[in-house]
């Protein structure tokens, strides 16, 4: 146990808050010099389009990595991406024991036979209600309900007192496969005082009440049961009580259920094993399609974000080997849109719609809730626990400055508002931001993963602005030319305004920057080069508005 009259108990997030994903929350006890710590979730955030060919975005773990004697263990809340995505990538950089549940380990064992080379985690599986101690602290996993099997909230108890890291939640009196939030357990620890409540933001903006799953499953009933021909259901893959609300809801509307998408089979396998799809009647074959009446089939498919290569999409371009939708059929997105993946959405919203296929969304029917708690049910967290101090995280700013609002006016005394990289005290003392440490964004770029400039993502960007360019001068023993440049362009305009191609402005302006150096600097290779690239940037600058990356060789 570290020394108890100089230690601190600290709270340093290094992805998830000021941003949505990529959680990675940092807990440290004992004096600033000999601190212990353990890692609360190591989620992954995705690309967009000013991150060309990037897989996965991963948090930058320098600073832990630089502490690594004190590090103890790494603790996963539940199996969302943004939660434990990174952790087959960031492990081997931390190596200490990892402790998870049942669900989230088969899953992150299902998902390494997935990836070359990736690592054998030690995992210790934890259950609801257990407890179990990692250096000085003390925790106890309190059930929560979510959008995925066996999401836990952590209370984590060291000599400083009690922390509630809540992780991700909601209130929901009647969940298709369970659990029930925990209301007895966060009012136990209420009675016996919690020093800090560090809790999701995600819905804060959104009054009342989430609605329940129960509900969801109501709702994709009576769609079902009113659709005349298929109905293909997108959803998250690791929404396991949805994927059970769907197939009942088949089940009960007498139709027969088709899995789509390789994560969802994935999950299905792992939740299988564990009992979650219990009562259910078996999943039809793929090849089995073309027996089923139109009327009598449910597709559960990949894809609800937009992705280009899952289900949903290649069903939109009508590109799967033994599976088509038609015209009166319908798809359901029982699912939320992840800001940014709008336009993808979109595009394949409206190739449907030209098959001639119904949408149906959230705002149609009741046929999706989120997984997080909306102002009410924050509300009743905080009357459950009554923290001495309240930190928001999960979220974007809009989010997180709401919930500090909304704390505040609930009368918790203190509102710590933190961003990624900020290290928070909070014990001994009022809580106070004590130190900045290194945070950031790592690149996982086929096999490698480093800075967006060690992966060359920022010249990668350029490229996809401007294109490339490159020149090849040979001079001879007198250092003059040996004849004309050799010059390859890619993703560069054809032709400038006047049809002059833009090639041979180039080749112009290359010649013309070698002949303008006298023959003596001309022994200066690396200033012919330079003055090539320049006047090489420069003509396409002016033919065309743009300044090409320029890749210049000099040889004599």
């Amino acid at each position: 146990m570290a020394d108890r009259e100089n230690a601190e108990l600290v709270f340093a997030p290094l992805g998830g808050v000021g941003e949505i994903g990529m959680n990675f929350a940092l807990y440290g006890y004992g004096p600033a010099d000999a601190r212990e710590w353990i890692v609360v979730d190591v989620g992954v955030t995705f690309p967009d389009t000013a991150h060309p060919g990037v897989d996965l975005i991963l948090p930058d773990t320098r600073f832990i990595e630089e502490n690594l004697d004190g590090l103890r263990g790494i603790v996963i809340t539940h199996a969302h991406e943004d939660h434990y995505g990174a952790l087959l990538d960031i492990w081997p950089r931390l190596k200490v024991p990892v402790w998870m549940t049942p669900f989230a380990a088969g899953l992150l064992e299902a998902k390494r036979q997935g990836e070359q080379g990736a690592p054998k985690i030690p995992a210790t599986t934890y259950r609801a209600g257990e407890k179990f101690t990692i250096g000085p602290f003390e925790i106890e996993a309190i059930p929560v309900a979510h959008s995925i099997p066996e999401p836990m909230s952590l209370a984590i108890t060291t000599p400083a007192g009690t922390v509630i890291h809540t992780g991700d939640w909601k209130i929901d009196p009647a969940p298709t496969i369970g659990p029930k939030t925990d209301e007895a357990r966060f009012r136990a620890y209420g009675d016996k005082g919690v020093l800090a409540l560090i809790c999701d933001s995600t819905n804060a903006l959104r009054e009342g009440d989430s609605p329940s799953e129960v509900a969801v499953g109501e709702g994709l009933k009576g769609v079902i049961e009113s659709a005349k021909g298929r109905v293909a259901v997108t959803t998250f893959s690791s929404n396991v009580g949805r994927i059970v609300s769907i197939a009942r809801a088949a089940r009960d509307a007498g139709r027969q259920c088709l899995v789509l998408g390789r994560s969802l089979k994935r999950v299905i396998d792992v939740a299988t094993e564990l009992g979650y799809m219990d009562g259910l009647p078996e999943f039809i074959a793929e090849e089995d399609y073309g027996f089923i009446p139109r009327e009598n089939l449910v597709i559960i498919c990949t894809g609800s974000q937009g992705e280009p290569l899952a289900a949903l999409a290649k069903l939109s371009r009508d590109e799967m080997k033994s599976v088509a939708l038609t015209a009166g059929d319908t798809v359901v997105f029982s699912s939320r849109t992840i800001p940014g993946n709008e336009k993808a959405i979109l595009e394949i919203k409206n190739r449907l719609i030209d098959l001639g296929v119904k949408i149906i969304e959230d705002g149609d029917a009741l046929v999706h809730v989120s997984g997080h708690p909306r102002r009410s049910e924050l509300r009743r967290m905080y009357e459950w626990v009554r923290p001495q101090i309240g930190v928001p995280v999960h979220g974007e700013a809009a989010h997180l400055v709401a919930q500090g609002s909304l704390m505040s006016m609930s009368g918790i005394g203190q509102v710590a508002q933190v961003r990624d990289g900020d290290m928070l005290r909070l014990w001994p003392g009022p809580a106070t931001i004590i130190d900045q440490v290194p945070f950031g964004r790592l690149y996982k770029d086929g096999y490698l993963i480093g800075t967006d400039q060690a992966m060359g993502i920022r010249d990668r960007r350029k490229l996809s602005y401007a294109g490339h360019v490159a020149v090849n001068v040979v001079l001879d023993e007198k250092y003059e030319l040996a004849g004309d440049p050799d010059l390859v362009a890619i993703g560069i305009a054809e032709a400038d305004a006047s049809g002059e191609t833009l090639e041979d402005l180039m080749l112009d302006a290359a010649i013309g920057a070698v002949d303008s150096i006298p023959r003596q600097r001309r022994k200066d290779l690396d200033l012919v080069q330079e003055a090539v690239r320049r006047a090489v940037r420069g003509a396409a600058n002016e033919a065309w508005g743009k300044k090409p990356l320029v890749t210049v060789f000099v040889t004599r």
